[in-house]
């Protein structure tokens, strides 16, 4: 019994002092990179071209289907009516352009992913180099992503997220004006 109680003074002590050093680590910080990546203006604009690049590609693709529906509703109402050779040479045709269909669709969405990895990688480094200037700036200890750090469960007071996304518009803001300068001095100089 008396073990037991020398144990639970141990374990009280540990739990102090590890209390005691938690509170000395100092400023600790959450981001979302979902909410930046859907509320900021670089997020809003890589999703508009993403949306706008599967809009084009899923008019290409019914384009195609298209074309192969016709052929198909040609051969079904006129193919007992052609001779065997046309029908054949209909048929090649048809098949030719399923598969043309089919590589062309995984081509597509190949670039299409590409496209969406390569505007959230931006969006990515971009909001990573933001955060790194705000831990260092601030002084803060540790600065994790809500997602996928697993955080269950963080106080709004740590949450940073918005001064990101207030930080990473600025700077958006900045490069886009420092491009229409570099284009409208292009334009005089041509």
């Amino acid at each position: 019994m008396r073990l037991s109680r020398w144990w639970a003074v141990v374990l009280s002590v540990f739990l102090l002092c590890s209390t005691a050093y938690g509170g000395e680590l100092g400023k600790i910080g959450v981001i979302d990179f979902q909410r930046i990546l859907d509320t900021s203006r670089a997020g809003k604009e890589s999703l508009a071209e993403i949306k706008a690049e599967g809009k084009k590609i899923e008019k290409m693709l019914k384009e195609k289907v298209d074309e192969i529906e016709k052929i198909r509703k040609s051969l079904k109402l006129k193919g007992m009516a052609m001779n065997k050779e046309t029908k054949e040479k209909k048929e090649n045709e048809l098949n030719e352009k399923i598969r043309d269909f089919r590589l062309l669709e995984r081509r597509k969405k190949i670039a299409f992913d590409e496209l969406n990895r390569r505007l959230t990688r931006r969006i990515n480094r971009d909001v990573f180099a933001i955060v790194q200037k705000i831990g260092k700036e601030e002084g803060y200890t540790l600065i994790i992503e809500k997602r996928v750090g697993g955080v269950v469960y963080a106080p709004d007071a740590i949450d940073i997220t918005d001064k990101v996304i207030r930080m990473y518009d600025e700077q958006v803001a900045k490069q886009a004006k420092k491009e229409k300068g570099k284009k409208r001095d292009h334009e005089v100089l041509h």
